[in-house]
């Protein structure tokens, strides 16, 4: 069959319609990727600038809590200032903020100095997931925007890798302010990129036609702001809200204090931080991935929709309980493979957790239901960072820090049973 344009004659195959929105994703991964870059590089040097600044381990939590609480503010303002400024100059303002916020640690002298860096890093760092969703709206149809979500989205994965491969041996070579310097630079050069090269899709001129159409082939009608109050009405709202409140701080633990953990424990140093931690979170990534193809492999096999879902976060959630036992044991490398493992099964049971609310509502409260999680999960964060520095103070050993994080998982896993053993879907026109 004769072939022209890349079209078969006869056939009804679709032309190609370009792929300048798969550059847009592109710089979306990037982006990604440095916001969890530069959030990493406090956790990583959290040793070394212990002893040089003698902040105490109640200090070293108020700095996280700074963060944090920045951060929840953040996710309330950050999706209002994007829609109002768009996608192009608000996305460079938020890249520029947690930029020079990054740097400023580079000038920071005691703890309050971090704290005050830490705090604008936050609410820099909380625009980057409502940005770059609405980018992603912006560039694509309906049919593809969960694919290019989950392709940003691992920039994630990206970041966590690439902190304990770069940070160490930048500080090493050059001190640990060109470590702070070294991510801000990067995120100021992203930001130049950013608004040489993008332009939503009305103003961008190379998207051709073809490709426009296909972006808004299928743009859902616009949908009334449901608000607050009535999704706090709902027994769903506060089960997602709950598990999040419950889990996610132990992510945070595992982001800021596992560097200081090897280091205590098995002394190893800045100079032997990296391989540990980039191991685990290459099994993070694995467990991302896993987590979300679990409950389909259980639904091939005869489990219905919401026993798959919960079958996949009960096991996630049993992996996690080794680690009751990290405290206490004598080999780097038994350490290393169950935070490994316990850290897969996070990001496992958080992906699963996400699509519970895709589960119990419609589109149109997806996002904002997600947004209160993420509230809750940042409260929670600062309570146990708090608590993380006052036990450490008080005991100086991990034992039961690692004890509340095997166990909140089936805590949390119990209390959405009993909260929504059906996930049952909402109906919001009722």
């Amino acid at each position: 069959m004769a072939i022209f344009a890349g079209k078969s004659l006869g056939s009804t195959a679709l032309p190609r319609v370009g792929n300048v929105r798969w550059f847009v994703c592109a710089l979306l991964f990037f982006a990604t990727s440095i916001n969890y870059l530069d959030r990493q590089v406090l956790g990583i040097l959290a040793p070394s600038l212990q002893h040089d600044i003698g902040w105490s381990e109640q200090q070293y939590g108020y700095i996280i809590s700074a963060f944090q609480i920045a951060y929840a503010i953040g996710l309330v303002a950050a999706g209002r200032m994007v829609d109002r400024l768009g996608t192009r100059i608000g996305y460079a303002v938020i890249m520029g903020v947690w930029s020079l916020a990054s740097m400023a640690h580079a000038l920071a002298n005691s703890a309050l100095g971090f704290g005050i860096a830490r705090f604008i890093l936050g609410l820099g760092e909380s625009g980057n997931f409502p940005a770059a969703i609405k980018t992603t709206a912006e560039w694509f149809p309906q049919s593809e925007r969960s694919l290019a979500t989950g392709i940003f989205n691992s920039g994630a994965n990206l970041g966590a890798i690439l902190a304990p491969a770069l940070i160490p041996i930048i500080t090493l070579r050059y001190g640990w302010r060109a470590a702070f310097l070294s991510t801000g630079v990067f995120g100021i050069a992203w930001m130049i990129w950013w608004l040489a090269r993008f332009r939503v899709p009305g103003e961008n001129k190379r998207l051709g036609a073809a490709e426009y159409e296909y972006i808004h082939r299928d743009l859902p009608p616009p949908t009334a702001r449901i608000p607050w109050k009535r999704l706090l009405s709902y027994r769903q709202t506060w089960a997602f809200s709950i598990a999040k409140f419950l889990t996610d701080p132990i992510w945070w633990f595992y982001l800021y204090w596992l560097p200081k953990f090897f280091d205590s424990r098995f002394h190893l140093g800045l100079s032997h931080l990296g391989i540990p931690l980039i191991i685990i979170y290459n099994f993070s990534a694995v467990g991302s991935i896993g987590g979300g193809w679990l409950p389909a492999f259980f639904h091939r096999r005869g489990f219905g929709i919401v026993k798959a879902r919960y079958a996949a976060m009960f096991i996630a959630a049993c992996l996690v309980l080794p680690i009751f036992f990290v405290g206490q044991l004598s080999s780097q490398w038994a350490a290393i493979v169950i935070l490994g493992v316990a850290t897969a099964a996070h990001q496992g049971w958080s992906a699963n957790l996400y699509t519970t609310v895709s589960d119990m509502f419609p589109k149109e409260a997806v996002g904002v239901v997600i947004g209160l999680g993420g509230m809750a999960g940042s409260v929670g964060g600062v309570l146990f960072s708090l608590s993380v520095g006052y036990l450490l103070e008080l005991t100086h050993n991990y034992t039961i820090l690692f004890a509340i994080s095997a166990s909140v998982y089936l805590v949390a896993f119990l209390l959405l049973r009993l909260l929504v053993p059906k996930l049952s879907r909402i109906d919001l026109a009722v």
